[in-house]
């Protein structure tokens, strides 16, 4: 790699390690005040556990070696054993990745989760979960990325990965305490509004980084991203403003969000103006989708399925039709005259990531439930995490 590419994906390790203290503004900011540093540290704490166990077992199991049928890497690599310089950036900027996917869940689970169960979680997730569907899509020889599915950024590793794996979560767990009948409304929009901004500039390391080059390709990821995550706050308020009347900050960062979600398995992968059909389908979608959870009665507390989840989906069929051949080579969309393989090619990776997340998932919760309990007292739950799992509060009174 040459300097100034060094130089980029050094810029964009850090541009997106800054996106876990965004996402735990944005969560943050939504639960009720009495869980608000539980929320934040749900978040920080990832970035203590997830780097240790990469370092040690995590990137050699998810993007070293070959022959093992495409499942799992090697531990040719562990302790970085044997790496060169190249080989230690990559690992430092997919460490900031590794970090960020278990943080996503925390939203579903706010108001009950035991925050001892999660720092068990946390590592047993990324392990068994997370490493493995990274080398199926990224892998030497995984076997979805040999298919011909495509993945630019962690459309389907990622979002889709922990949107359903908190949908898993959700499920042990059960339903907080009075909901859905008592308001368990955001408690602080600035915050949530600030978390906003910030995931929205550190995904321009998320997704143009992941050119691992200062090239083209990232000039396009950088600028799809910018538009796709545009158009989608735009399609999220317009759909609010028409089904509910009225716009809203939440709204318009949950848009946000939900755009630069689906632009990300295609953002170096598509051009022109597709960025902001990925990004306005996805803002309606997943506006009417967050909605869903009352008519199925799960509490996804933070509306992780719906953004994530849906928003991934989104992101990984658009790709199917919209992908241009000149950045996907001979893999382009179906609209653009590539027939259907890869569409279909897109479908069978998100459906198997989806079926292995969520069984997986669910038999983790259940096991740390049976062993150690995954879920808080009565008492707790009414009273707050903050003061009842850290002895703090977030807002002092005199």
């Amino acid at each position: 790699m040459d300097s100034g590419s060094i130089a980029w994906v050094l810029t964009a390790t850090a541009l997106v390690l800054f996106m876990v203290p965004g996402l735990a503004l944005f969560y943050g900011g939504m639960v009720r005040s009495k869980s608000v540093l539980n929320m934040l540290l749900m978040n920080m704490v990832c970035l203590g556990i997830v780097p240790i166990v990469w370092v040690l077992v995590g990137y050699s199991l998810a993007l070293q070696g070959e022959g093992n049928g495409g499942l799992i890497g090697t531990l040719d690599a562990v302790g970085l054993k044997d790496l060169g310089t190249e080989d230690l950036l990559l690992v430092a900027f997919l460490m900031t990745f590794a970090a960020i996917t278990p943080a996503l869940i925390s939203g579903a689970v706010a108001d009950r989760l035991k925050f001892s169960a999660w720092m068990v979680f946390v590592p047993l997730w990324s392990l068994l979960v997370y490493v493995p569907v990274v080398f199926w899509i990224y892998g030497p020889d995984g076997w979805l990325k040999e298919r011909g599915s495509l993945d630019f950024a962690g459309g389907t590793a990622i979002h889709i990965n922990a949107g359903v794996a908190a949908l898993a979560v959700a499920l042990v767990l059960g339903r907080r305490k009075g909901w859905p009948n008592e308001p368990m409304l955001p408690h602080n929009l600035p915050l949530v509004t600030i978390g906003a901004g910030i995931l929205w500039f550190g995904w321009f390391g998320f997704n143009a980084g992941s050119a691992l080059a200062a090239n083209d390709v990232a000039i396009e990821a950088f600028l799809n991203t910018f538009l796709a995550a545009a158009a989608a706050m735009m399609g999220w308020l317009v759909a609010e403003r028409i089904k509910d009347g009225h716009f809203t900050t939440l709204g318009a960062a949950s848009g946000v969000v939900a755009g630069l979600v689906a632009i990300t398995p295609a953002a170096g992968y598509v051009s022109g103006l597709s960025s902001l059909v990925f990004g306005a389908v996805a803002g309606v979608l997943c506006f009417l989708a967050v909605s869903l959870k009352y008519r199925f009665r799960y509490d996804d507390s933070l509306d992780v399925v719906g953004v994530h989840m849906v928003g991934g989906i989104v992101g990984g069929l658009l790709l199917g039709l919209f992908a241009d051949e000149v950045l996907a080579g001979d893999d382009h969309g179906w609209l653009l005259g590539g027939g259907m393989d890869l569409f279909t090619e897109q479908i069978i990776a998100i459906v198997v990531v989806m079926i292995y997340s969520f069984v997986v998932t669910f038999i983790i919760a259940k096991a740390i439930d049976l062993v150690m309990g995954l879920r808080v007292d009565d008492d707790t739950e009414v009273t707050g995490l903050d003061r009842t799992e850290h002895a703090e509060t977030a807002y002092q009174t005199l």
